[in-house]
């Protein structure tokens, strides 16, 4: 039995345990087969591994933890890995004050209030209803056509899909600036000339930007490998 988990790789079933009931989803990888599966709703998980394999547990609210495997590990029923919470905390702050003081400071603007991209401000400015304009005798009370024209000459579904382009746009430059042309060539093997549409792909999931615009690398590298095996089926099935 020890020679075999020496020389083969067999089945390990695990769990994970932390201080915290949201268990679900943690990316647990093989490093040295790149094999990778996530956790289910109680923790637990299994992944082919031997004597020696190295387990990386990542997640968006965990620190990362790894495990080199030991021959004890395969035959306990009890095989556990514990993960810390992922804190935040701000070791000092300072204040300081300047002379050219802004809007806020004047009380020109609330505090804490939303900041707007050109696209959004555009949208926003279409679609906003102005109480205090008068556009005519209208049921209910006055307010601005400008909206009612907008919606009706298309203008607002235009700017719509202009926030929406932009928000795409900062996602690819963000993973373009997490990895290099060669990660998605030769890790993940996608034709150099469908690099450009698996970036506009991977945008397109509401998972996957959410963790890219986290920052985490490693769980971000691990959510890019399995949409990179979707997007190779795709391609191959279109290729049919």
């Amino acid at each position: 039995m020890i020679w075999s988990q020496n020389n083969e790789r067999t089945v390990l079933n695990g769990k994970i345990i932390s201080n915290t009931n949201d268990l679900e989803g943690v990316y647990v990888v093989n490093a040295e087969t790149e094999a990778m599966t996530t956790t289910g709703a109680d923790g637990s998980f299994s992944i082919m591994a031997k004597n020696g394999d190295m387990l990386v547990f990542s997640s968006i609210q965990f620190k990362e933890n790894r495990i080199v495997l030991k021959t004890e590990d395969f035959s306990s029923l009890n095989f556990t890995v514990k993960l810390s919470l992922l804190m935040h905390q701000l070791q000092e702050v300072i204040i300081k004050r300047y002379d050219n003081i802004n809007a806020v400071a004047l009380g020109v603007i609330p505090s804490g209030q939303k900041s707007y991209t050109e696209a959004e401000r555009k949208l926003r400015t279409a679609t906003a209803l102005n109480p205090t304009a008068n556009a005519g005798t209208m049921a209910g009370g006055s307010i601005s056509a400008d909206p009612l024209l907008n919606f009706f000459s298309g203008r607002t579904a235009m700017l719509k899909k202009e926030v929406a382009v932009e928000k795409k746009e900062f996602f690819m430059k963000l993973l373009e600036n997490m990895f290099p042309l060669d990660h998605f060539v030769d890790r993940l093997k996608i034709p150099l000339e469908y690099v450009k549409g698996f970036e506009y792909y991977v945008v397109e999931n509401d998972k996957f930007t959410a963790i890219l615009n986290s920052k985490n690398k490693t769980s971000t590298e691990f959510l890019l490998g399995e949409l990179a095996v979707k997007y190779k089926e795709i391609l191959a099935s279109e290729a049919k």
